[in-house]
């Protein structure tokens, strides 16, 4: 009877434990090489992952550090018209002084802008510089520029309609921020395409990943109907050996 009994165990039988587990390998001893790239995938996975969140943050950067731009940028053009009025002769000394006072306003808004545009404490617009992201775990990085975009920087600390004043300082001005966004939307694509990728590859993984587990849990589902068919018949069998042995032990006594 002892025979019978050690049939079975299913518990502790790796097919079982593929099946209970969708497939996923647990150990080792179940697969080692397939347990090794189902962990190299998840790896992976897990580093596209963490990436696109660094990308995603970078892509906010960068919109921010844009829009900031865009004000001054809209400030510039403000000065500029304001100049244009200003080189108007029939105007009197307390008519530029207005149009001066209100200039030097929108040069005090163009540093407010540029000081006062961060992310994550770190500023976007007062200083050239650059900062880099890890885009995925196996060293792809990209790149976030930062831009000077204080007076100082533009050249137009100084600027004064009330003297001789050159308005082409406003337009090279203007071309230098003009020149900043457009780096700043080539390093916006550049994230969206490396996030586009990262969605992409992830998906391609996670799909590898369940088309292996399902396979690997319909194989063991097979293997284990195999085992219990192979169990019933020798229980059978193990059954038939002991009706047989009690019907010679009978004999004997007959």
């Amino acid at each position: 009877m002892s025979s019978v009994s050690s049939i079975g165990g299913y518990q502790d039988y790796s097919a079982y434990s593929k099946i209970s587990s969708g497939g996923t390998i647990n150990k080792a001893s179940e697969d080692a090489s397939g347990l090794a790239i189902q962990e190299k995938t998840k790896s992976q996975v897990n580093g596209l992952d963490a990436g696109s969140e660094n990308l995603t943050s970078a892509k906010s950067a960068l919109n921010i550090e844009d829009g900031a731009l865009s004000g001054v940028e809209d400030y510039l053009q403000s000065i500029k018209e304001l100049s244009v009025k200003a080189m108007n002769g029939t105007l009197s000394d307390d008519d530029k002084e207005s149009i001066q006072a209100q200039i030097k306003e929108y040069l005090k808004g163009i540093n407010e802008t540029a000081q006062g545009t961060t992310y994550n404490e770190k500023n976007l617009t007062n200083k050239d510089g650059e900062m880099k992201v890890a885009a995925d775990g196996n060293g792809a990085t990209e790149t976030i520029s930062t831009n000077n975009a204080t007076t100082d920087a533009l050249g137009i600390t100084d600027y004064d309609v009330t003297k001789d004043f050159d308005m082409s300082k406003i337009d090279k001005a203007l071309e230098k921020v003009a020149g900043q966004r457009s780096s700043v939307g080539a390093q916006t694509n550049g994230v969206e395409h490396a996030l586009t990728y990262n969605s992409h590859a992830a998906m391609e993984l996670n799909g590898y990943q369940m088309d292996k587990e399902e396979d690997n849990a319909t194989k063991a589902l097979q293997e284990l109907k195999t085992k219990q068919a192979l169990d019933s018949y020798q229980s059978v069998l193990q059954k038939k050996q002991q009706e047989d042995e009690q019907q010679k032990a009978m004999a004997i006594f007959a």
